[in-house]
């Protein structure tokens, strides 16, 4: 369980996919008009990591290492079609906001990325959990730009309204621009509060979830994995 706690705290702080690793910009930047848009991503998009992490994780000793990236796009798949089909079944509203990026979750570098990083080489308790914590970072991430750039170009978060009757709303916060300019602002506050982001760490101390040929020596959590490993091989 200790474990299952640090694959948590590594998707939502250490290596929050959108403010640390700067992945999955496209759906980051096009979605976040409001909050609840960033909301829905987020969670359709945890959804699809969690339940694809496991089930990569269940079949990693099955899936031939030659064709690991097509049968990973085809969990995938199968996944996100459940979720575009209970979207546009249940929140009709929110899928038509969201419209063509639900079945682009397909091709998500976050999804693909923890699939051959740590869903393939792990065991599937880990894996659920490391989809759940970098679902549950890109999650917060979107609905943080998403509800700053409504409340600035509509002055309202989740539609209701919190901002004084004289205040003028900022229209270009609401447009493509406004969320290039909230990205740069919560990335440049990141930097000033010397909080981890893509802007202020070097490269090669990301993790890659790949433990056993980790060059870090001091990275106490590979060292901790390594051994958990062990004990799951001799189980």
């Amino acid at each position: 369980m200790k474990r299952a706690f640090e694959r948590l705290y590594n998707g939502v702080i250490k290596e929050n996919p959108t403010f640390v690793l700067m992945l999955g910009m496209c759906p980051t930047l096009a979605v976040t008009t409001s909050a609840i848009n960033g909301l829905g991503m987020g969670l359709s998009t945890c959804a699809v990591l969690m339940m694809s992490n496991l089930m990569i994780s269940l079949l990693r000793k099955f899936i031939p290492d030659r064709v690991r990236m097509p049968a990973f796009i085809v969990v995938v798949a199968s996944f996100v079609t459940i979720v575009d089909l209970l979207m546009q079944a249940y929140v009709r509203t929110l899928y038509a906001s969201l419209g063509l990026y639900i079945p682009l979750i397909v091709v998500n570098c976050i999804i693909l990325g923890r699939a051959e990083a740590y869903a393939s080489k792990n065991p599937p308790l880990p894996s659920f959990f490391d989809g759940l914590g970098m679902g549950l970072g890109f999650t917060g991430a979107l609905t943080l730009i998403g509800a700053f750039r409504e409340l600035l170009g509509a002055g309202t978060i989740f539609g209701f309204t919190v901002m004084p009757d004289g205040f003028e709303p900022v229209s270009l916060m609401i447009m493509a621009p406004g969320a290039f300019f909230v990205l740069a602002m919560l990335t440049a506050l990141q930097n000033k509060l010397k909080a981890p982001s893509a802007t202020n760490r070097a490269p090669d101390k990301f993790c890659s979830g790949n433990c056993a040929s980790c060059a870090d020596s001091s990275c106490h959590i590979g060292v901790k994995e390594s051994k958990e490993e062990k004990e799951d091989k001799e189980v």
